[in-house]
């Protein structure tokens, strides 16, 4: 046996649970789970990440970490780890990089919910097209303004941030230590999901005011007009309305998308302690 094996082995544990938090990252979080990018490649990204963070852990840690991460690092090179103890670790390493990406991919569907709802008042509801990274029917405003986030997302460089946001997690939340953190989860995940809401209000109040206000017009026009056709009218003017107030609001959702994502990033910081 090479004499390099025992010590190699020794490393395996953490080494395979950092590789998992890294892997948590790829299944929901944005850009890093889209279908477009092959399964093959993400593995393989996935597994260069952690032969890259890896070493780094086991150099002295900033003066701001937590101390009790780099015991566990330390306790699971030097003693053993049966499978039975590290299958449940494996799966709190998963959730660790399940719920960033969960948290930078909520406000992406907040957006799409609000496009989906414009959709709707619009009547574009019939014209579907699939998005594959939610996989499901959507509706071409909703499907534009889920690409404009993704836009967004990218020229921010939300990707860098979650990435640099994961690896600080080492630093303060032990290696199969989320349990520690699992009584706010709750709390984070309900945070999570009523800014997701509140970005999708912001994002059709707009046009919903619009067209109320625009069928008590059309109201008081066929009661005044009966001779008019207003089914013949009223569509028409619904679409020409919304989207010419879409293409006004077009940087103000922009600005509260933005807004919603910097929120989400620091509660997601403020929950795993980075």
């Amino acid at each position: 046996m090479p004499d390099g094996l025992p010590l190699l082995m020794a490393h395996l544990p953490a080494w395979t649970l950092v590789l998992f938090r890294l892997a948590g990252l790829f299944i929901l979080a944005p850009i890093f789970s889209s279908v477009a990018v092959p399964v093959r490649l993400r593995a393989m990204m996935a597994l260069c990440m952690a032969c890259c963070i890896y070493p780094t852990l086991l150099a002295v840690r900033p003066a701001g970490a937590d101390p009790a991460a780099q015991t566990a690092m330390l306790g699971m090179i030097t003693g053993t780890l049966s499978i039975w103890r590290l299958v449940p670790m494996i799966a709190c390493e998963l959730a660790v990089g399940v719920i960033l990406g969960m948290g930078a991919l909520l406000p992406l569907m907040g957006l799409d919910l609000g496009g989906r709802v414009i959709d709707q008042q619009l009547g574009f509801g019939l014209a579907g097209i699939y998005n594959p990274d939610i996989d499901d029917q959507a509706g071409v405003v909703g499907q534009f303004l889920y690409l404009l986030a993704m836009m967004i997302f990218l020229i921010l460089g939300g990707h860098r941030v979650l990435v640099q946001t994961l690896v600080s997690t080492f630093d303060h939340v032990p290696l199969g230590g989320l349990d520690v953190l699992h009584g706010r989860a709750v709390e984070l995940i309900l945070a999570l999901m009523t800014s997701m809401f509140e970005l999708a209000l912001r994002v059709s109040g707009p046009l919903l005011c619009l067209v109320f206000l625009e069928t008590i017009a059309l109201g008081f026009i066929a009661r005044t007009v009966p001779q008019l056709n207003i089914l013949s009218i009223g569509f028409p003017l619904r679409i020409l309305l919304g989207t010419g107030l879409l293409t006004v609001l077009m940087a103000v959702k922009a600005h509260v998308f933005v807004e919603v994502m910097q929120q989400a990033i620091g509660k997601l910081s403020l929950f795993f302690g980075v």
